[in-house]
């Protein structure tokens, strides 16, 4: 059959082992389609040279279709995952956000710090809801600087349809206040299991923090327990240094990029810690596998020590107080010169408190300053 092909439909279709290319032709017009007439287990045809033609051109099309995905290659890099039943998990995000671990220019109104309803999904290895060190989609845009989630849902869904590579979108509601909690669950199975998330802090320009591409897959089994700690994350379209920055858009657009304490490198953006050589954590996420119990679920509260999968991430809470310096202005030009004709006299300057010191930061200097003189305006 595959020489008759050939022989009857050469030149339409070709394929080598690494690339698969097809080469469209018009076939038929629709009055040259074959119309079939089924009856009393008899077929009978019109036009069969048409019909004969479309049947050769079907099996060139399938063919080299078949050529091709055995052909293809396959990822090498990518652990495969092997696990043969869905998982479901518990997510529990828990903020960290306190005035303490971060003092300088902690919002406490008009919003205070809180955070955004959390949108997740469960995908496979080649999606990316956000990625460090690439372009923000406008999905993530409008996230990070408004916590509108429309243009990021139908971004997951289009990706969903068009390469199904997305296998579930969730969401969980906002946490009021920094150290607020928020809790869904979610499935995967061995296609796509692959978990991503973002939330917005707010307020804030456009920072977010979230998870790009954890796999809870280890070859056949689900990992009972992750753990991970959630740093501040810039989303790269608005260029606002505090908190309550108004609207400054990006232009041109930056990359996604994780906040430090030294970048940006500006001495007013609020996570500018000069000190520190990191960041303490502002939000951590528990990921927990949910044990199916005769058809019950329940959590898996403690797992054992066999069955718990390190994560090499795992960090006791502490109390973190973040020292924060004292910050002042710049000084002000001298004064005038203060004294009689003649003899010495003094002027001063002055400077003031920018930031107040906290958790055992550095102490304010002084704030004004004398220095000898002599009068110039004398006659």
């Amino acid at each position: 059959m595959t020489e008759r092909v050939k022989e009857q439909c050469h030149n339409l279709l070709s394929a080598d082992p690494i690339r698969l290319t097809i080469h469209f032709c018009p076939l038929f017009s629709p009055s040259d389609f074959p119309i079939l007439h089924i009856s009393d287990s008899v077929m009978d045809t019109t036009n069969t040279r048409s019909f004969s033609e479309a049947v050769c051109h079907l099996l060139a099309l399938m063919l080299t279709i078949s050529r091709g995905i055995h052909s293809m290659p396959v990822p090498t890099d990518v652990p495969m995952c092997t696990a043969s039943e869905t998982a479901h998990y518990s997510l529990t995000f828990t903020g960290k956000w306190t005035q303490a671990a971060f003092p300088k220019q902690y919002p406490v109104y008009r919003p205070p710090a809180q955070w955004s309803k959390l949108i997740g999904v469960t995908h496979s290895f080649d999606y990316h809801m956000w990625q460090s060190n690439e372009f923000a989609s406008n999905g993530v845009r409008e996230f990070a600087e408004k916590g509108e989630a429309w243009t990021l849902v139908k971004e997951v869904e289009t990706a969903g349809e068009r390469i199904q590579s997305v296998y579930g979108i969730f969401s969980a509601p906002a946490a009021v206040g920094g150290t607020g909690h928020m809790n869904t669950e979610f499935e995967v199975f061995a296609r796509h299991s692959y978990l991503s998330f973002i939330v917005r802090i707010v307020p804030s320009p456009d920072w977010f923090v979230g998870v790009d591409s954890v796999d809870l897959c280890d070859g056949d089994r689900w990992k009972d327990k992750v753990i991970l700690e959630l740093f501040p994350y810039d989303a790269g379209t608005d260029s606002g240094f505090t908190f309550s920055s108004p609207n400054f858009e990006t232009i041109p657009q930056d990359r996604v990029s994780q906040i430090t304490s030294s970048f940006p490198s500006h001495p007013a953006n609020s996570f500018f810690y000069p000190r520190l050589k990191h960041l303490p954590p502002i939000a951590k996420v528990t990921l927990t596998k949910i044990k199916k119990t005769n058809q019950i679920i329940s959590l898996l509260l403690e797992p054992t020590q066999s069955n718990l999968l390190p994560t090499g991430n795992e960090i006791e809470d502490k109390l973190i107080n973040t020292p924060l310096d004292c910050e002042v202005s710049a000084w002000s030009p001298w004064g005038l010169c203060k004294g009689k004709c003649g003899d010495s006299g003094v002027q001063h300057r002055t400077r003031y408190v920018i930031m107040q010191p906290a958790n055992s930061g550095a102490a304010c200097p002084l704030l004004e300053e004398e220095r000898k003189c002599f009068p110039d305006n004398c006659l």
